[in-house]
């Protein structure tokens, strides 16, 4: 997460209640076969998704422009080669029907429901935090967190380190060679300074935990520590009354006469 984006209340619900709410929101969204539904309430999400991650609306279009391509071919590839009964169209191997055409904006927009609601976790926690609310409320053993937490702080090392060791290449004169036979070599001399600095990082790290006292207790103090408020129960209740008010309005107030 940006660490220069504005705070919200989304940023300070509980991390595994967040996890588990979104998780639940993806399996129940399955089985939603009525497209108004679907449309509501990703219309909900995206409300969510666009109010309250706290990032410039020109950050979160920038983001959404991948997802907005999966919706755009994800409902043309059912629309223009789905069956169906009433035909409205057909050339060739392309056939539009009405069934094809209402199935391809279902599955299009689950898709983008699904790209919202993993955007919206991402964007409003930090990785930290979420190991450490895995470790306090689902009962996480530390040594898996841990080991997550710290393969996490590794990656910009490495990152880091690779952009290095290029540097130290291209001064050598060692990138000027093209073909496969080169790039072979340039992955050779890239790979095996950074397998062997990652073992010796790692070595230092599990030194460090074992000098430190490290357990593989569950009954420990944390640094942060996390739980509840009335935060996580508007942050349910929100997605409560959105699949409520989502199934009035697709039967009463359907956006598509279907």
């Amino acid at each position: 997460m940006n660490v220069s984006s504005a705070e919200t209340w989304l940023h300070k619900v509980n991390p595994s209640l967040k996890l588990c709410a979104l998780l639940v929101l993806c399996i129940v969204a399955l089985f939603i076969h009525d497209l108004n539904y679907m449309m509501n309430v990703t219309i909900g999400v995206l409300f969510l998704f666009l109010c309250f991650t706290g990032h410039s609306m020109k950050r979160i279009l920038l983001l959404s422009i991948p997802f907005c391509f999966i919706f755009i071919s994800t409902s043309l590839a059912m629309i223009l080669f789905g069956k169906g009964e009433t035909l409205w169209f057909k050339w060739g191997l392309i056939s539009i029907t009405e069934e094809s055409f209402m199935r391809g904006l279902l599955v299009g927009f689950r898709a983008l429901l699904f790209a919202a609601l993993g955007l919206t976790f991402s964007l409003t926690t930090r990785p930290v935090n979420l190991f450490y609310s895995l470790m306090q409320q689902v009962k996480l053993k530390p040594k898996y967190a841990y080991s997550f937490m710290a393969a996490l702080r590794l990656i910009p090392i490495m990152m880091e380190e690779l952009q290095t060791i290029r540097n130290a290449m291209k001064v050598r004169g060692f990138e000027r060679g093209k073909g496969i036979r080169s790039v072979y070599y340039k992955m050779k001399a890239c790979s095996i300074p950074l397998l062997s600095g990652s073992i010796r990082r790692a070595h230092r790290i599990a030194v460090a935990m074992e000098a430190k006292r490290f357990t593989d207790t569950r009954d420990r103090t944390y640094y942060y520590e996390f739980g509840f408020s009335i935060k996580d129960h508007g942050f349910i209740l929100y997605f409560i009354i959105l699949l409520l008010a989502g199934f009035y309005l697709s039967v009463h107030f359907p956006l598509l006469p279907i």
